[in-house]
């Protein structure tokens, strides 16, 4: 696919326009500060060149005391000629009285002829008096002008102005001539200048901006690749797909978002596939009990079982409806919990009573395991708890103890009240659990790798209900085990009082 169809392309016309927008910002104002700068450098020179030709002009009038003299003349010429000035002088009144237009300079002779050749005025040369404008501002408190003037003083062009007011002494009188003096410079240094640093600033600009065309491609054309790849494993993910992960070395990509895809991709992959076992371990564990109670039952309708062995499998039915109840009241319990549906019927229960009853429906297993049963004649343990619900944990986890023992193994059993807090402990030697184990032994469907050989059948979802169940109760679980010798679960449930319509509760002493 072309880098134009991606949706970065919009970014990068606006990146492209936003440079050159600035490049041309930036370009105006470095030029009209350039100008600015070299204009007044201009200015001052002029202003410079003025002073020394006023100090000149003032030590020839005290000798000659004339302005239309000659020496006078002469210094007027070689200012203007060296210079490339126009030099105008006006009298008090405004009216000029020595500018190039009094003589002709292609009528000098020689720096040895002291004589300059004067040519007539014509009515085109006449130098017209002073402009208001520029009288005023020497007038001011500057007494002084200093500009680009391009009305006032030449209408042909725009100069450069430097006009000031003096006072000539002639030799011997004692009171000043107070006179006005113009100079003028005309401007194409400051148009070339200009030229210069538009012309040079053209060629950085272009240069700039084909560089972040360039540098801005790239990055778009990586980023439109990342963007299409990402569209196209999406595309694989949605078709349930997970093969391909997506790449988290883009440069000018967070990898974060990446990563998180992936992640989330990987969940998905593996809620897809806890979902199929799940799906396999409720088909199998839901066939097996109706299968064997549907062959019983049929066994006793048809006579094949004869009637004197008839309650022994009634006994053998009943226990596997008591698994299958089990079995679909998890799967249920599970739904209500993750729905928060779940409203638990409180009331007084012996629990030494509910794992006696319990542990009487794993009596057979316990019987081919040769286990040794330790602890349940101990005294009565009373609680107020969802009879039902607790039965279904300590169902649970005695299961577990049962799959679990080491044959010829023992199964203790211990009930505490302390505090307020109301325990049962259940614990069967055998393998034990690693460090590693007893941190995911709760979690949904996780089954730990010793386990996956001994129960094939199993859900993986027991102890994740029995959790939940025990923090209905706002009580905890904790498991306990050494590897090798023992594992052991205590249920920690606190007391729970009814007064006045409120239920008074104790913290269990040990956390989850």
């Amino acid at each position: 696919m072309n880098y134009k169809d991606s949706s970065y392309y919009r970014s990068f016309k606006y990146s492209m326009f936003v440079i050159l927008s600035v490049l041309i910002f930036v370009g105006v104002i470095i030029v009209t500060m350039s100008t600015r700068v070299y204009k007044n450098s201009e200015l001052n020179s002029l202003k410079e060149t003025g002073d020394v030709f006023i100090a000149c002009l003032q030590d020839e009038y005290v000798v000659t005391g004339d302005i239309q003299d000659d020496a006078v003349k002469r210094l007027h010429y070689r200012f203007s000629s060296e210079n490339k000035l126009k030099i105008y002088i006006y009298n008090k009144d405004g009216d000029c009285i020595l500018s190039s237009a009094d003589y002709d300079p292609e009528m000098f002779i020689s720096t040895q002829n002291d004589r300059i050749g004067v040519k007539a005025k014509t009515e085109d040369e006449e130098p017209e008096p002073i402009s208001s404008t520029i009288k005023k501002a020497i007038e001011g408190k500057k007494h002084r002008y200093l500009a680009l003037d391009s009305a006032s003083f030449s209408k042909k062009q725009p100069m450069l102005i430097y006009g000031t007011r003096m006072y000539l002494t002639p030799d011997g009188e004692i009171g000043p001539d107070k006179m006005y003096i113009v100079f003028g410079a005309k401007t194409d240094g400051i148009n070339v200048f200009m030229l210069k640093v538009a012309v040079f600033y053209l060629v950085f600009a272009l240069l700039s901006l084909y560089v972040s065309f360039l540098v801005l491609r790239k990055k778009i054309k990586r980023q439109a690749a990342f963007e299409f790849d990402f569209l196209k494993i999406s595309e694989m993910y949605a078709k349930g797909d997970f093969s391909e992960k997506i790449s988290t070395d883009t440069e000018g990509i967070p990898k974060e978002i990446a990563g998180y895809v992936n992640a989330l991709a990987s969940d998905v992959e593996n809620s897809e596939q806890t979902s199929k076992t799940f799906i396999a371990n409720v088909s199998h564990e839901l066939r097996t009990p109706m299968t064997t109670i549907s062959g019983f039952v049929s066994g006793i309708l048809d006579g094949t079982i004869p009637k004197s062995r008839q309650n022994e499998y009634l006994v053998l039915v009943s226990k596997e409806m008591q698994r299958l109840r089990i079995l679909i009241s998890s799967m249920l319990n599970m739904t209500r919990f993750e729905s928060g549906t779940m409203t638990p019927n409180f009331k007084e229960t012996n629990l030494t009573d509910l794992v006696i009853q319990t542990v009487l429906m794993f009596e057979k297993r316990i019987e081919e395991k040769g286990l040794e049963v330790e602890g349940l004649d101990s005294d009565r343990l009373v609680a107020v708890v969802d009879q039902d619900l607790m039965q279904q944990v300590i169902y649970n986890i005695v299961e577990n103890a049962v799959k679990f023992v080491n044959k010829g193994g023992t199964l203790s059993f211990t009930f505490d009240k302390s505090d307020g807090i109301n325990t049962i402990g259940i614990r069967n030697t055998g393998e034990g659990l690693t460090e590693e184990e007893i941190q995911q032994v709760f979690d949904r469907f996780y089954k730990t790798d010793s386990s996956r050989g001994k129960d094939a059948t199993g859900l993986g979802l027991g102890l994740s209900i029995s959790r939940k169940i025990v923090h209905l109760h706002k009580g905890h679980i904790v498991v306990k085990s050494v590897y090798g010798e023992y594992t052991e679960f205590q249920i920690q449930i606190p007391e729970l009082r009814e007064k006045s319509g409120e239920k008074k509760k104790a913290e269990p002493k040990q956390a989850e």
